[in-house]
């Protein structure tokens, strides 16, 4: 099972969960992204230890995508 996790005041909150083969939890999991996106978050996946990438779509094979507000500050 895959999961969609928003980082907040909380540590994390769990938004979706989805299985590859289940289309409805797909395509409900890959609306909790869009709107969270459209909300301003950024959405990562590792590519390894230390590293992530940054995702405009739900990944469907990805374990977990978590949901961070961009860093402020310049």
């Amino acid at each position: 099972m895959s999961r969609l996790v928003r980082m907040d005041h909380t540590g994390h909150t769990t938004l979706a969960e989805w299985h590859t083969g289940d289309q409805a939890s797909v395509d409900a999991a890959a609306a909790a992204l869009r709107a969270e996106l459209d909300r301003g978050y950024l959405a990562m996946v590792s590519t390894g230890p230390g590293h992530a990438e940054q995702v405009r779509e739900l990944p469907v094979g990805e374990a977990t995508v978590i949901l961070r507000r961009p860093i402020s500050g310049g």
